[in-house]
């Protein structure tokens, strides 16, 4: 079912489907989405795997002949940016649009953020970066935000540039920030380093969207393929088994090569899908980002935590059901 246009009446859905059920499943605790920027240092303790290299303390580290890193006390207060890809191929969707995924969960994620104080803005991406919607908190505000999505006619076919997004949100948010890019990926080359030098700075979450169709082709008969980005199109006949299947395979190579780029950035990764359920896929993510923390923190897992967690991993990369 596509959103209702009224972003009141998207916002009360997503209150009573996701966000009510997310506390209850959460007991209220947003910790395992994001962490605000630590100030009070609490403890030093030596290095481990997937630890931040900007929190070594290269003193002690020259002292102890071992890489040490510093613990902080975490400054729960923070502000979020959503950096939106509205291109296009966004207008594109089997069943709904990823637009409309989009927008739920930015409207689930800046509701979680604002009741607790904080603050969320937006940049959002055309063919350029075309409008800013300053960071505030309130539920008004997330009213603000999910109109100005709903109320954007479709993107115009454009090469997308994802790397000018990035690059302007390294410039335009000045203080150290929880940053969203909301985007298929779907863009001229470049993104990935710009990813990068965002992330050196900012803790960043990649929110990947896709639809089943851009994965698989299914067997229709002859059809015109349209690339939503330079209005090109192929006519194709679909009953052909290779022509589907190398389909296939080049949309998986690509998924293989994004998933690359990701880890190579440096960021988290959550996949969205058009077909998927929200509240699942936010379940598994806060799962992956608890399960990082404890390891990070020295906390260790149990054999029997991680072989639950492992197969759960493993669908929310895939945008899939356990």
């Amino acid at each position: 079912m596509p959103p209702p246009a009224d972003a009141e009446a998207l916002l009360q859905r997503l209150e009573w489907t996701v966000i009510r059920r997310l506390d209850g499943l959460l007991h209220g605790d947003y910790r395992c989405f994001f962490r605000g920027p630590g100030i009070d240092l609490a403890d030093l303790r030596e290095y481990q795997f997937h630890d931040d290299v900007r929190h070594i303390d290269w003193n002690v580290t020259a002292r102890m002949q071992t890489p040490y890193v510093r613990v902080f006390n975490e400054d729960r207060d923070l502000t979020a940016w959503f950096l939106l890809d509205l291109s296009a191929s966004l207008d594109f969707g089997a069943r709904i649009k990823k637009q409309a995924v989009s927008a739920e969960f930015v409207g689930v994620l800046a509701r979680l953020l604002t009741r607790h104080g904080n603050r969320v803005g937006a940049l959002c991406y055309g063919s350029a970066v075309d409008t800013v919607v300053p960071a505030r908190s309130g539920r008004r505000h997330v009213l603000h935000l999910l109109h100005v999505l709903l109320s954007r006619p479709a993107g115009r076919p454009a090469p997308t540039r994802l790397a000018d997004l990035l690059d302007h949100a390294g410039r335009a948010i000045p203080r150290r920030a929880l940053v969203f890019v909301v985007s298929d990926f779907i863009s001229a080359p470049g993104w990935d380093a710009a990813l990068a030098r965002l992330a050196l700075r900012h803790e960043v979450i990649a929110v990947h969207l896709s639809d089943p169709l851009e994965r698989e082709l299914p067997d229709v008969g002859l059809l015109f393929l349209e690339d939503a980005e330079s209005g090109e199109q192929l006519f194709v006949d679909t009953h052909d088994k290779a022509f589907r299947k190398r389909f296939a395979e080049l949309a998986a190579r690509r998924g293989e090569e994004l998933r690359g780029s990701l880890a190579d950035a440096g960021v988290d990764a959550l996949e969205l899908s058009t077909e998927g359920d929200l509240l699942d896929a936010l379940l598994r993510f806060a799962e992956l980002r608890e399960l990082r923390s404890r390891a990070s923190t020295g906390g260790g897992t149990s054999g029997r935590l991680a072989a639950h967690i492992e197969p759960r991993a493993r669908t929310a990369a895939e945008g899939g059901r356990p």
